[in-house]
């Protein structure tokens, strides 16, 4: 759950700028992209993002270059279970679509705990060791880029990632510059939602109030649609847990209508409910009708 702020963030990112995270993998003539509902396989297994790529014609071609996938993984920390993780996203949209896809994999932050480093390299055997499956993919160490080569692609999708980034001196400076392009850059309807996400990654290299306020501190939280629906999320689960641990097995019917719930008064009465309620039946009958949470 710690992690959740983070991957959600990402995700969002890969959905609204994805074509910034092409450019951090190095990926070059881009035309166009989208961010694929890549709903493959089981639901556990799905990458952070799946973005379908066209690509411009290299000079003196006559021929359009073939469309790639690329699979892109955001990690906190360098883990060993990222290694599995991108073998499952490869595996899983090579089922899906019949196409070995690109992979690319995001590290925010050195552990502080340990030196584990993300190779971009794994290897799987079988029990008898007759088949084996090497995989090589793509790393970017967040940490390991200037600052000032993110800014200069004039990208406002690169911006959330500099806080994260090779910082040479004093951070203010760098960090106000990237609050003064999302104020002027940002795309209509998604300003809030960009100094949310840029907070929230900052908030893994600086625990200093005032670098937070520069992405305008608890207010743009609270204003960002993206931190809303994170937080009814959360209410979301542990109103689930403590219907599971009271009543038992949540229907489905009953867990569809708590998660479609997003007024935050009516989360918390809900939360009350739950704990309180003598049954699932009870319960079910508490629940506001969808008309009567918008009101």
């Amino acid at each position: 759950m710690a992690h959740q702020p983070y991957d959600r963030s990402g995700k969002w990112l890969i959905q609204h700028h994805g074509g910034a995270l092409l450019k951090l993998g190095g990926v070059e003539r881009v035309r166009s992209w989208r961010a694929a509902q890549a709903e493959v396989v089981q639901a556990r297994q799905l990458p952070d993002g799946l973005l379908e790529v066209e690509f411009d014609r290299e000079a003196g071609s006559d021929a359009d270059p073939a469309p790639g996938l690329y699979v892109v993984e955001i990690a906190t920390y360098p883990e060993r279970r990222l290694l599995e993780q991108v073998a499952r996203d490869v595996a899983c949209v090579f089922l899906d679509r019949r196409q070995l896809p690109e992979a690319l994999t995001i590290v925010l932050r050195p552990h502080p705990k340990w030196s584990f480093q993300v190779a971009g390299e794994h290897e799987l055997s079988s029990p008898q060791g007759w088949t084996k499956w090497q995989m090589s993919w793509r790393v970017v160490e967040l940490w390991s880029i200037p600052a000032e080569q993110l800014l200069a692609a004039g990208d406002v999708g690169m911006v959330p990632w500099v806080p994260l980034s090779y910082i040479e001196g004093p951070p203010e400076p760098v960090l106000r510059e990237c609050r003064a392009r999302i104020d002027a850059q940002a795309p209509p309807g998604e300003r809030e939602n960009m100094l949310a996400v840029t907070q929230v990654l900052a908030r893994l290299r600086y625990n200093d109030p005032g670098i937070l306020a520069l992405f305008g501190g608890r207010q743009s939280m609270i204003e960002s649609p993206l931190i809303k629906e994170l937080e009814a999320e959360f209410a979301h689960k542990s109103i689930l847990l403590v219907l599971e641990s009271r009543c038992g097995s949540v229907p489905e019917d009953v867990r569809a209508a708590v998660q479609r719930l997003s007024d935050e008064s009516a989360l918390r009465d809900i939360t009350v409910l739950a704990a309180r309620c003598p049954d699932i039946d009870a319960f079910r009958r508490g629940l506001p009708s969808a008309g009567a949470e918008s009101q």
